[in-house]
């Protein structure tokens, strides 16, 4: 078996020995992306900075018993999320309500115009709709911009099958919203 080499490494075995300064390292280079990774996964900032917290406490939990080598420490971090986000997936599907709870406008902000306003809400609504393993390997490979290979591991899938759900999705998501003009779906406002 050929070992992983993992640009982390050295900074989760610091990390692991009670380091200060690695562990704010860590968080300062991960969090916004577990965070995004989340937010787009959930729909919901509160969940996602919940979620977001609880991989990075984790990860510091984690780094003390971290093995070189068996994987990039940034995939089993991905994963790790990932797992948080399912779980309030399925505990949202658990609670039948009447009424959709209050969230707060997460479309750009208004100087980039209602328009972009607009096809942003549209994008993260029709993203929303999918079903979750598509809006996974979306998420993985647009948002988090991970390599086919990259997300394949982390969904523990095949890269055929991982391409397959990516079709499907980009298929739906182009169906939701045919209406919108080509290069006006980016799906965080731009």
């Amino acid at each position: 078996m050929v070992a992983i080499v993992d640009p982390d490494e050295d900074l989760v075995r610091r990390v692991g020995q009670g380091d200060p300064a690695a562990a704010q390292t860590l968080v300062s280079r991960k969090l916004p992306r577990i965070l995004s990774l989340a937010q787009r996964m959930l729909g919901d900032a509160v969940e996602a900075e919940d979620v977001a917290q609880e991989t990075m406490l984790k990860a510091w939990r984690q780094a003390p018993r971290w093995t070189p080598g068996k994987a990039r420490f940034d995939t089993w971090l991905h994963r790790v999320a990932l797992n948080l986000c399912y779980d309030r997936l399925r505990r949202r599907r658990e609670i039948p309500t009447d009424t959709p709870p209050d969230r707060p406008d997460e479309g750009p902000a208004p100087d980039r115009g209602l328009l972009a306003a607009e096809t942003g809400v549209r994008v993260t609504a029709a993203l929303k709709r999918l079903p979750d393993r598509q809006r996974e390997a979306i998420v993985l490979c647009h948002y988090q911009e991970l390599s086919n290979i990259d997300a394949a591991a982390l969904m523990e899938i095949s890269v055929e099958a991982l391409e397959s759900l990516l079709s499907r999705g980009r298929r739906a998501l182009r169906l939701a919203l045919s209406d919108i003009g080509p290069g006006s779906i980016r799906g965080d406002g731009r």
